[in-house]
């Protein structure tokens, strides 16, 4: 190999070198930062603008869906936003260099929004702030009812975009007194008369009539004893029975005369009370369950049961301050034992019902009467015996007649109360007056209770009260 070549490759392995040890790409790549100028707010479909210290000679927006911009002088800039989002805005010299990034922030034009808020809902502790692009609520307003409306307006200026923070102040449980008042009355007449005669021609013959019976006999006050003892066994205890007769040789004679008076007065009365946060749905159930067979899958026999008693279900909603709106259903059932049905061998009872389903507003310890029924039923009912039962004053002898009337009054009486705890101190139980007798207060004394009860606190207060007097739940 010549000198001229080594010197060649020589030259050759010197710049492979220079080549490897040659600076980055970024040595002639420089990024340009340039000063920032802080944040820029812009409200949505409102434009501001603002101007530079530094001539530019061109300007760019990264995003131009969020912000459009346009230059009114080498040193103003006209921005109007769009859309909610964060873009850049880069300002460039007459030489190229870099003057300034800006940030521009588009939100949502609460301004707006709050003068809005404040003539709907005066006086309400509501705070509006912006989150990217959307509109955060908080504070505490007075009622449910205000924070639905402050979100509903919302809605309309960032539709699926807003944040609740807030709370709601005041109380905010509901107890509900219902008061069930039931009155029945029955009145129950009946009279009822026989007469009967008979005589001796050449055989024994007799007849007794009234209540449409008629028998044979050869004594005529046996048969007609019988007739009144079988009556009395169909009517009350209460019944009083008349008998006159005489008889005139062979000819008897003998009027019986029943009569029957009833008067029955029924007083039903429940009280329940049940507690419930707003909006929220509380049950109630006083009385039983009853077992009612029903047809199984494979071919038997089930049970299913069904309630009765003092049912209550309710939903308050505080509304706005004292207002409360209650979706209430309460019912009073019982089993009537007047009414059986046999199922596959078994006697199942029917039930009687009163029930009601209703919504109402109204405010704290109002009343207000949801449900009354007035039902008055009577029945007129009269028996007696073809054509002589229809002579004039004689045919009451051979007539019967029954009056029965029955009245039914009902009132469901609904109080709300809006209520907070109290310490456990300052309750009392209906147990707290019951204290249990010792031996010698047994057993000497036959005292069912003992004398001594509790001497402090709200118990004694309790133990110190009559059941002569009125008692039951303290609301105040």
């Amino acid at each position: 190999m010549t000198a001229k070549k080594q010197f060649r490759m020589g030259l050759m392995a010197l710049a492979a070198c220079v080549l490897l040890a040659a600076p980055a790409v970024s040595d002639t790549l420089r990024v340009m930062t340039g000063t920032s100028s802080g944040m820029l707010n812009v409200s949505m479909n409102r434009a501001i603008v603002v101007e530079s210290d530094t001539p530019f000679a061109e300007l760019s927006i990264a995003n131009p869906s969020i912000a459009d911009i346009s230059t009114l002088s080498d040193r103003s800039i006209y921005i109007l936003g769009k859309s909610p989002g964060r873009t850049t805005l880069t300002l460039l010299a007459p030489d190229g260099s870099l003057i300034s990034n800006v940030d521009v922030s588009v939100t949502p034009d609460i301004a707006e929004f709050k003068e809005r808020l404040q003539q709907i809902l005066p006086g309400e502790n509501i705070e509006v702030r912006t989150a990217n692009d959307g509109i955060v609520l908080s504070g505490v307003v007075s009622s449910g009812a205000k924070l639905d409306r402050a979100i509903e307006l919302a809605e309309r200026y960032a539709p699926g975009r807003v944040s609740n923070l807030m709370g709601v102040g005041g109380t905010q449980q509901v107890m509900l007194k219902v008061r069930f008042a039931e009155m029945r009355r029955s009145v129950t007449k009946s009279l009822r008369s026989s007469v009967g005669f008979g005589g001796t021609v050449g055989t024994t013959l007799g007849l007794a009539g009234g209540n449409n019976v008629f028998a044979d006999g050869d004594n005529l006050s046996a048969v007609l004893d019988a007739d009144a003892e079988t009556s009395a066994t169909t009517a009350s205890p209460a019944s009083a029975r008349a008998s006159l007769g005489f008889a005139v040789g062979g000819v008897e004679f003998q009027v019986l005369l029943e009569a029957l008076e009833n008067k029955g007065v029924v007083r039903t009365l429940a009280e329940p009370n049940l507690t419930a946060l707003s909006g929220q749905t509380a049950s109630f159930l006083a009385g039983g369950e009853y077992p009612i067979p029903i047809a199984a899958d494979n071919g038997g026999v089930g049970i299913d049961y069904k309630p009765f008693g003092v049912e209550l279900t309710f939903t308050p909603r505080v509304v706005d301050g004292d207002v409360i709106n209650l979706e209430i259903m309460a019912a009073v059932s019982g089993i009537d034992s007047t009414i059986v049905v046999q199922n596959g061998g078994f006697l199942v009872n029917g039930f009687s019902k009163r029930e009601t389903s209703t919504t109402v507003e109204m405010r704290d310890g109002e009343s207000f009467a949801i449900a009354g029924l007035l039902q008055d039923d009577f029945t007129n009912l009269k028996g007696q015996v073809p054509w002589l039962g229809d002579i004039p004053v004689l045919g009451a002898l051979f007539r019967s007649a029954e009056f029965d009337r029955n009245q039914s009054e009902l009132v469901i009486i609904v109080t709300p109360h809006l209520v907070t705890p109290t310490r456990g101190e300052a309750l009392a139980l209906p147990t707290d007056r019951v204290r249990l007798p010792s031996e010698a207060e047994f057993f000497l004394n036959g005292q069912l209770l003992g004398r001594n009860g509790p001497r402090a606190g709200a118990a004694a207060e309790v133990a110190r009260q009559d059941f002569s007097g009125p008692y039951g739940y303290v609301m105040e």
